[in-house]
């Protein structure tokens, strides 16, 4: 057993029991219990409660901040709802109110609280049927825009007429997208599972007034019961849902505890029923399907690590370690790590490394000192070696790779990638020189092309955030009273130097600024403008 030791915690209920027991996976994350990695929200539609209220899209259900609806399958639908209501009603557009009248007011799509008050009355009518629109009743806007284009047409204004046809085809594509397959207009999930030997695969719908939207697969090991690890996964789940449907349909279980916690049924009859077998026949018909991908993919690496193997004269090959420098003439050096185990990015073993500048600092110097700090790090830790180390270049880089590793007396196979006149993977290059050129439609190609793609993505994107980071901080600099500390409290307050440059003297002592380090800010990017403040 790889169990050394348990403990047991004795509770009131076994409605305390299930809660706490979901608080513990979350906290602990341990091996054998059903996991919930990656904390999941769905976004919402809300239309706020501020005085010129605005349509936003959002993933934090905030009590005070407006009326919420959702939550929808994915971003792309409630930006495609939320896309759709701002041209049906004239909302506020800015997120701050401009001095002056902006595209949307002369467009007829706000109601311009820059230029005129605007009635709550105006608001609350608009509120109203956006409301309306967002719980599924589509038909008397659909009967009010006809009426709108017929009425332009009338009147010759043909331009206002096609925006309204636009607009109404727009609509009715929205509604063709969500089969009506209930009639209640009841928010409503509907869960199913499949399972094999060792995995677990659980379908969710997600029906809205009545509508399907769209549904969710997971699938994952699990280590108990396949039932009770079901119930363990629902229990997380719904715990952790920031809004619940009105109703949870499930298959045939005891749900006896769920129930006191959350609006599940197991339906007997109907359409319901079929709704729920439904899920059931989704979700093994998905657990088959990643079953037969997995399988494909299993032996398709094992392939392409042989073909890897026997060219380079390699016994055992699992774990391979790939490295990359990047910069731009020689400055904010970085290089990316990048590790694949059987085949497949690890990507937990991905690291990033700074290259410490030395006089005469090259990209062969660079890559003998990341070699030497990664598995210097190894050795200090006793943590296993690479079966094999690729670097994205030639003999060099080998030779570099192969003196670090000399320094450390540590012994492990280094290869290059090198690439053709139009900078594609092409070969291997051993330590020796020789070139070892794959078959390209080969699975072994397929590898080395993938892993020199994944390492020099990495480390650009990497290069790439230094520089943009380090171009920010300059934009910051010499500014009085802000030193490093305020800069990075700007930045994370602000998110960006472009925000911080429109804020006011007291949005950013809202940051934390004192107030002359804050009128110091202001001035450094509004020498010309000057605005009252308090002193």
């Amino acid at each position: 057993s790889l169990i050394a030791d348990f403990e047991t915690i004795i509770t009131d209920s076994e409605v305390e029991a299930l809660l706490l027991e979901c608080n513990l996976i979350k906290k602990h994350n341990p091996k054998y219990n059903i996991l919930l990695r990656d904390d999941k929200t769905y976004p919402f539609i809300t239309i706020t409660d501020e005085a010129h209220p605005r349509i936003l899209v959002t993933r934090q259900v905030k009590k005070g901040m407006g009326k919420y609806y959702g939550p929808y399958p994915n971003a792309t639908a409630a930006k495609e709802a939320a896309r759709l209501l701002n041209r049906l009603f004239p909302f506020r557009k800015c997120r701050q109110i401009p001095g002056k009248p902006c595209l949307y007011y002369h467009l007829g799509q706000c109601l311009g609280p820059c230029q005129e008050d605007v009635p709550k009355e105006s608001y609350d009518k608009i509120r109203k049927e956006a409301a309306t629109f967002l719980k599924g009743d589509q038909g008397a806007i659909l009967r009010s825009l006809e009426k709108k284009m017929k009425d332009a047409s009338e009147n010759l204004e043909f331009e206002r007429a096609k925006e309204y046809r636009d607009l109404i085809e727009d609509l009715k594509k929205v509604g063709e997208k969500q089969n009506i397959t209930l009639n209640d207009f009841v928010d409503r999930d509907v869960v199913g599972y499949a399972y094999t030997r060792d995995q677990l695969c659980i379908q969710i719908f997600y029906l809205r007034q009545g509508k399907l939207l769209s549904r969710d697969n997971f699938i994952f090991p699990y280590y108990e019961e396949p039932e009770e690890a079901f119930v363990s996964f629902l229990a997380q789940f719904y715990t952790e849902s920031s809004a619940l449907p009105q109703e949870i349909l499930l298959p045939p279980l005891d749900i006896s505890v769920l129930a006191k916690l959350f609006p599940m049924i197991v339906p007997q009859k109907g359409q319901k029923r079929d709704l729920v077998q439904m899920a059931m026949e989704n979700a093994q018909t998905t657990l088959h399907e990643q079953i037969s991908i997995e399988i494909r993919n299993l032996t398709e690496c094992t392939q392409a690590l042989e073909e890897i193997s026997n060219a380079l004269g390699i016994p055992s090959l699992r774990t391979i370690e790939s490295f990359d420098i990047s910069n731009i003439a020689g400055t904010h050096s970085v290089a990316g790590m990048i590790q694949f185990l059987d085949g497949k990015p690890n990507r937990s073993q991905y690291r990033k490394f700074k290259i410490q500048p030395m006089p005469n600092m090259d990209d062969t110097a660079s890559m003998h000192q990341v070699i030497e700090r990664r598995y210097a790090r190894l050795q200090q830790e006793c943590l296993p070696l690479p079966d094999l180390i690729l670097v994205d270049g030639g003999k060099g880089q080998i030779n570099a790779a192969l003196d670090a590793l000399r320094n450390l007396k540590a012994v492990i196979p280094v290869a290059g990638m090198v690439k053709n006149d139009k900078h594609q993977t092409s070969a291997l290059i051993d330590s020796a020189g020789r070139i070892h050129s794959l078959d390209r439609r080969s699975a072994g190609f397929r590898l080395m092309e993938r892993i020199q793609n994944e390492v020099h993505r990495f480390a650009i994107t990497f290069h790439r955030q230094q520089r943009a980071k380090s171009m920010t901080l300059s934009e910051l600099d010499g500014i009085p009273g802000v030193g490093p500390k305020r800069r990075q409290q700007l930045l994370r307050y602000f998110k960006s130097v472009e925000t911080i440059r429109q804020a006011t003297v007291e949005e950013l002592q809202k940051s934390g600024l004192p107030s002359p380090a804050a009128l110091a800010v202001y001035e450094h990017f509004n020498p010309h403008k000057e605005e009252s403040h308090d002193s």
